[in-house]
């Protein structure tokens, strides 16, 4: 059970008009599951963690390489070759003692992947494939979890949030085929270090309203860095779905 919000870290979050009390407490009392600990992750699990989310589970099976230090900012020279998710347990603990933070130096899959899924409020999508995405999404379908995904490319980004009622909603697979499996990865085409944090961040205000129940969750939000431009579109519900289309 996590602390009533009665120091003054929650003090902005308790005077907010739209936040107050209540929702600062169901943020405490939150479970997060990050899917990823690099650009996208490490700025979502920084303000997560400073926001006072309860409890955060860290799930990358990456080590630390200096390619990473121009856009994860958890990490330092000096943690160069050592998991990701170690490194950033650490850092966000010491900063931030009073949330859990789980450590998973790991690639789920399967039944783990599922279950980790159904212990958590909500999953965040921070990692840089599709097989992990597609993955993550069907069990967040299968478990009736709400799914924040985010991804950064070149000078773009994107954030959409799914679920939990895929019923009658899209999930993430309606808006992308097996195809999709071919297009560009970061390392490929490159990213420009500030857009995955900018991205990160907007996964966690979308985690932190899922959580909390309050604001109304983002359509799909296209960001394009070189022009400093938002897009919003809708996404529908694919009929022919292969994840979520019986439900």
């Amino acid at each position: 059970m996590c602390a009533a919000p009665t120091d003054d870290r929650d003090a902005r979050h308790v005077s907010l008009a739209s936040f107050g009390e209540d929702a600062t407490s169901r943020l405490r009392a939150a479970h997060v599951l990050i899917i990823g600990v690099g650009g996208t992750g490490c700025a979502a699990a920084a303000a997560l963690a400073a926001a006072g989310a309860g409890t955060l589970t860290l799930v990358d099976f990456d080590r630390v390489d200096a390619s990473n230090l121009a856009r994860q900012p958890l990490y330092t020279p000096a943690d160069i070759g050592r998991d990701k998710v170690a490194v950033a347990a650490t850092r966000l603990a010491t900063q931030h003692p009073g949330i859990s933070i789980k450590p998973r130096a790991e690639r789920l899959a399967g039944e783990a992947l599922q279950a980790a899924v159904h212990a958590a409020d909500v999953a965040l999508d921070c990692s840089d494939n599709f097989a992990s995405r597609f993955a993550l999404n069907k069990a967040c379908v299968d478990t009736g979890t709400a799914l924040v995904s985010g991804s950064a490319l070149r000078w773009e980004g994107q954030v959409a949030v799914f679920g939990p009622d895929y019923a009658n909603a899209p999930c993430y697979r309606c808006m992308y085929s097996d195809h999709d499996e071919a297009l560009d990865d970061c390392q490929g085409a490159g990213v420009l270090g500030p857009i995955p944090a900018t991205i990160g961040t907007l996964m966690a205000t979308e985690a932190i309203k899922r959580v909390t129940g309050t604001g109304t969750p983002a359509r799909l939000s296209l960001y394009d860095g070189s022009t400093g431009e938002w897009r919003q579109l809708g996404v529908s519900k694919n009929g022919d779905c292969p994840v979520c289309a019986a439900r």
